[in-house]
């Protein structure tokens, strides 16, 4: 028997209907899906609209075309304590600057306070990563127009060096190859490098000048002298500037208190002593421990060229003005003075108007006994001398804004991504 009812498993509602041979789909479906691509045009062309509206659609980021008249610079450590004033100085004198740092050391609020300053599109980025990797260094390179490179990342500890070498090599010596074969690559042709006195070690003859023999005696001037030879190997065949800076102990803060030096707390041992002073002032610790009190000096404590973060930051950007292609220059930034660790300490307290207990302890080891520069070539080629040479008073500067941070910036240092 044939069976004329329709059947349950196609309900009229999905069923096509068929005339001639030809299938004609159901005209309820057919509107709900014409409706549907009405709709996703729609959300697509106010996308689009707001889109275009926003000032950055289809226009290059400024970092990422050279501009005439504007030198870009990449600051690298530019979180630190001494790489977070040279950013400054630069933004001030209207450069443009990108911060590459990967926070070990540094400080996302000192990065903060820089943003807060300088929020015009265009003056100032920071990103976040790792000189050592050679993969996101060269992306960070291809996606930016740098003009040149004031290379101040290094982990800067010598009694953290003696303990623990391979980071240092890793950290000061690979990681500035990583930066080299970057600007080689992407044709970046200028290089301020941020060194240190410690490539000279302990020269026989005072004061120190840019042709005393470099015998460094720590893993931390070996790592810095290592870098600065693969700099000037590969300057020969090259036709980069390149600049040497070698400076001596940094003190001191901005004069108008934005920004100042907040080392981590499980570093302080190792770190300057004007941090320790500081710290023993506002009582954090004890007391200050000077190490070394037999030395052949005038008192039996180390002397040291004691230099402020301001004077050293005008020899860097001096040191980029002059800068000429194919050239090296190799500059010692110090005030030509020495002075011992009591000295400082006596300024220390006069300046923090403080009763420090001082305890003294023996040698640490890598140290030297006696290190200061001779000026005189910095002078006569970049016309730079030191400004700030009162010891006192650059202690003071710096006192102001450790009082007034009493927790450094007040934010972490651990950078967490939006």
């Amino acid at each position: 028997m044939i069976n004329l009812g329709r059947s349950r498993s196609q309900p009229r509602y999905t069923r096509s209907m068929s005339l001639g041979g030809m299938d004609y789909a159901d005209p309820k479906k057919k509107n709900n899906y014409v409706g549907k691509l009405l709709l996703v045009a729609v959300l697509t062309a106010i996308c689009i609209l707001l889109l275009k509206q926003s000032p950055n659609f289809n226009t290059p980021s400024q970092f990422s075309r050279h501009e005439q008249g504007v030198t870009h610079v990449l600051v690298t450590g530019g979180a630190g304590y001494i790489g977070s004033h040279a950013a400054l100085r630069l933004l001030m004198d209207s450069h443009r600057v990108t911060i590459v740092d990967n926070l070990s050391r540094g400080n996302l609020g000192a990065i903060k306070v820089l943003q807060g300053l300088f929020p015009e599109p265009g003056r100032l980025q920071f990103i976040y990563a790792d000189l050592g990797d050679s993969r996101v260094v060269n992306k960070i390179f291809s996606e930016n127009a740098f003009d040149a490179v004031m290379h101040f990342a290094a982990v800067a500890y010598v009694g953290e060096s003696t303990l623990d070498p391979l980071k240092y090599y890793h950290n000061i010596t690979s990681n500035t190859l990583v930066v080299l074969e970057a600007m080689a690559t992407h044709g970046v042709k200028t290089l301020i490098y941020s060194s240190t006195c410690a490539t000279y070690g302990e020269p026989d003859k005072m004061p120190i000048t840019e042709s005393t023999t470099q015998v460094p005696i720590n893993p931390y001037g070996k790592a810095k002298k290592m870098a600065e030879d693969i700099i000037l190997d590969f300057h020969k065949n090259s036709n980069m500037a390149v600049m040497i800076l070698r400076y001596f102990n940094v003190i001191g803060s901005d004069p108008e208190g934005r920004l100042g030096e907040a080392p981590r707390p499980e570093l302080r041992e190792h770190g300057r002593i004007s941090g320790a002073c500081f710290d023993a002032a506002r009582g954090i610790i004890p007391g200050l421990k000077v190490r070394g009190t037999d030395y052949s000096t005038r008192d039996g404590t180390c002397i040291r060229d004691y230099i402020d973060v301001n004077d050293l930051v005008d020899a860097h950007v001096k040191a980029l003005e002059k800068a000429l292609p194919g050239k090296v220059g190799i500059y010692n930034v110090g005030t030509g003075k020495g002075r011992t660790v009591r000295e400082f300490v006596d300024a220390c307290m006069k300046a923090t108007g403080a009763k420090i207990k001082v305890e003294f302890l023996e040698r640490r080891p890598g140290d030297y006994a006696e290190v200061y520069s001779d000026p005189t070539k910095i002078r006569e080629e970049l016309n730079w001398t030191a400004k700030y040479t009162d010891l006192q008073q650059s202690l003071q500067t710096a006192w102001i804004w450790q009082k007034s941070h009493h927790n450094g910036y007040g934010v972490s240092s651990v950078y967490v991504s939006s």
